[in-house]
C-alpha cells in the first residue's frame, strides 16, 4: 500500500514525493496577505532591490482572466476553469483553492521543483489556506510571512482607491479579509503594513535571517 502522509484537499501526497521536494537546494519563502495589504509591493521591492537574496518568484496558476497589462507566464499562468480542473485531476498542484466559483489559484509542483533544484530561493504569493498547507509540507525549510493592513477600514480605503474592482467585489474581498485575518497566528511572522518602508525593512530582516541560517 502506498504510504501517504499529507493531504492536499481530497488527495494525499506520497512520502516519496515529499522527500523529493524537501531535498531542495534552495529555500522557500512565501507571503500571504489580504488583497490591498501591500504584499505584492513588498515582494517586488525585495526581489528588485535585494538581488543578493537570490529570490525567484514562483508563478502561480489561475483560472481568472488577466487584468490590465498582465501576461501569461509572467504574473500568472492563465488557464480556463476546465483546464485547471484537469490539472487538479493530474495531481499537478502543490496546493490549490477555488477562491470563488470557477476562480482557482494554485502552485504547480513542477514550477517549484525546477526552481529549487537550481538553488533559487523561491518566493510564493498564496492565500491563507494554501500557505498553511505549504507550511505543513515544508516545515522549517520554509518561512511564512503574513502581510496585513493596520485595520479593515484602511483596507477598504485602499481597495476603493485602486479603482480596479466594482463595489460588490470590494465587499466580497472585505468579507474574505475578515476570515483570513483569523489565520495570522499560523504564520512565522506577521508584518503590519502601516508604513510601507518600515514594513519592507521588517520583511527584509526576516528573509535575510532565514536564508543565512
Amino acid at each position: 500500500m502506498k504510504e501517504n502522509i499529507y493531504p492536499i484537499y481530497d488527495r494525499m501526497m506520497s512520502r516519496a514525493d515529499k522527500e523529493q521536494l524537501l531535498g531542495q537546494k534552495g529555500i522557500m519563502v512565501w507571503f500571504t496577505g489580504l488583497s490591498g495589504s501591500g504584499k505584492s509591493t513588498i515582494i517586488n521591492w525585495l526581489m528588485n532591490e535585494h538581488k543578493e537574496l537570490n529570490l525567484a518568484f514562483s508563478i502561480s496558476c489561475t483560472s481568472r482572466q488577466p487584468r490590465g497589462t498582465e501576461k501569461d507566464g509572467v504574473e500568472y499562468f492563465f488557464v480556463t476553469p476546465e483546464e485547471f480542473r484537469q490539472r487538479i485531476a493530474n495531481e499537478e498542484f502543490l496546493e490549490y483553492e477555488e477562491v470563488y466559483a470557477d476562480r482557482f489559484y494554485g502552485t504547480l509542483k513542477a514550477q517549484v521543483e525546477k526552481q529549487l533544484e537550481k538553488g533559487e530561493n523561491v518566493v510564493l504569493d498564496v492565500d491563507v489556506k494554501g500557505g498553511c498547507n505549504i507550511k505543513k509540507y515544508y516545515g522549517d525549510k520554509a518561512l511564512s510571512l503574513f502581510i496585513q493592513p493596520p485595520s479593515v477600514e484602511e483596507l477598504r480605503k485602499r481597495l476603493t482607491g485602486r479603482g480596479t474592482d466594482a463595489p460588490e467585489v470590494i465587499e466580497d474581498r472585505i468579507k474574505r479579509a475578515e476570515f483570513e485575518l483569523s489565520f495570522a497566528d499560523k504564520f512565522d511572522h506577521v508584518v503590519v503594513n502601516d508604513d510601507l518602508q518600515t514594513a519592507e525593512q521588517e520583511a527584509l530582516s526576516m528573509v535575510s535571517s532565514f536564508i543565512s541560517k
